[in-house]
């Protein structure tokens, strides 16, 4: 997608601050952090949302689970727990229609429900 921020950015068209890449998906810190650590993991492959995913990129979404955990490590992060969300369409948040998964740690998180 030419107009996709984020296909820019894993394509290296659009600057941002990596923290991983290789050739399935891209990772960088996001501009607007909501906690210390806030690294957004991107596939390269311009796929809208979780709602457009198809079979074969069930091997994909593990690999974007594997970057997640590195990266947590990479962090410090992974010993005192981190979260991982995705948002999907409109009403369940998503603002950049490029399926994406943020990781966000380094502080305590509240719990989602309340």
């Amino acid at each position: 997608m030419s107009d996709c921020i984020f296909c820019k950015i894993a394509s290296n068209e659009m600057k941002a601050e990596l923290v991983y890449q290789d050739e399935r998906v891209t990772a960088f810190r996001d501009i607007h952090p909501a906690a210390p650590t806030h690294i957004l993991i991107v596939p390269n492959k311009h796929i809208e949302a979780v709602s457009r995913l198809e079979v074969e990129d069930e091997a994909l979404m593990g690999h974007i689970f594997t970057v997640a955990r590195k990266i947590a490590q990479d962090e410090e992060i992974e010993k005192d727990g981190y979260r991982l969300i995705t948002n999907t369409g409109v009403n369940g948040g998503q603002t950049v229609f490029h399926l994406h998964v943020h990781l966000l740690g380094g502080q305590m998180m509240k719990h989602p429900m309340g």
